[in-house]
């Protein structure tokens, strides 16, 4: 298959994974969360290279995830000692990304471990990092592993969804009810963490952050019903793969940073035309109430 199908597939999968759990961090406000788990496992990577010598994408992976867990803990662990959520995620994952930044300057300066390799990525060339799995020759690496990560967010999600939903909306009547709410809350966060982590290589975990926040947005406006919201989400991560990835072309741009552009595009025009939600139909209500008003 062409370069420009693995590409724009890979694209989906991370936009469609990623819009998919963001939908409950916009729901829960803790949509920087993203943020800071993106920055926060750069001393992760850079740690699991130096002990294990070696640039393996699972090696690396593994000491990302770790990271990305434990950034969530530490931010867990401000919040219910009475610092507020967003000064939390700022205090840890600036000083998480700090000691990464140090790390990398001091240990890694003859290596191919730079900040724009561990950050930025480079989805044009995942069509030429290939494995061999289950005897299937061809097949991308990000593919296999952002594919996998989402199948895996699928089935958690479908399995607990009345107890994600319920903690998302009403934290208090869900711990009432008995559904133990930080369980749930460390399993969410361990989804993002494994996400972002396998995203991170192929589109670089700055766009992540995009990705998590703005799709799951876009679908915001467009419904109130969670289970639309999170296929709406998919469905304009996916179309933001598609339609950046021609951009990219059109331009000559980078492809990553088109799909965020594209993401972006498909946000403002439903922060416009949403027939609910959308700034024109609240203008459209507003002067129908003071028409009604002044009869």
């Amino acid at each position: 298959m062409s370069s420009t199908f693995w590409i724009i597939l890979t694209g989906a999968l991370v936009a469609a994974s990623c819009g998919f759990l963001g939908c409950f961090l916009i729901l829960r406000k803790m949509a920087m969360l993203g943020d800071a788990i993106s920055h926060s496992i750069l001393p992760g990577i850079v740690l699991a290279f130096l002990i294990s010598g070696s640039r393996d994408s699972i090696v690396m992976l593994i000491g990302a995830m770790i990271f990305g867990l434990l950034t969530v803990f530490i931010i867990q662990l401000l919040h219910t000692n009475g610092v507020k959520a967003d000064a939390a995620i700022g205090v840890t994952f600036t000083a998480l990304f700090s000691v990464g930044v140090v790390l990398v300057s001091l240990f890694t300066d003859k290596v191919d471990l730079d900040l724009d390799c561990v950050l930025y990525g480079e989805i044009a060339y995942v069509a030429w990092d290939t494995v061999n799995v289950f005897g299937i020759n061809g097949v991308p690496k990000a593919v296999w592993l952002v594919g996998s990560v989402f199948l895996i967010s699928l089935v958690v999600i479908g399995l607990f969804y009345k107890q994600f939903k319920l903690c998302a909306f009403d934290p208090a009547l869900a711990a009432a009810v008995g559904i133990p709410v930080l369980l749930f809350h460390y399993l969410l966060m361990g989804l993002v963490s494994m996400t972002t982590v396998a995203a991170f290589e192929s589109v670089g975990a700055i766009l992540v952050v995009a990705m998590l926040v703005v799709p799951s947005a876009t679908a915001y406006l467009l419904t109130d019903k969670l289970s639309r919201m999170l296929v709406l989400s998919v469905i304009i991560g996916a179309l933001s793969s598609v339609m950046g990835y021609f951009i990219a072309t059109l331009i000559d741009s980078s492809i990553a940073g088109a799909m965020t552009v594209a993401a972006g595009i498909l946000f403002a025009l439903a922060f416009f035309f949403s027939p609910k939600h959308g700034v024109i139909a609240k203008k459209v209500a507003q002067r129908k109430l003071r028409q009604h008003a002044n009869v």
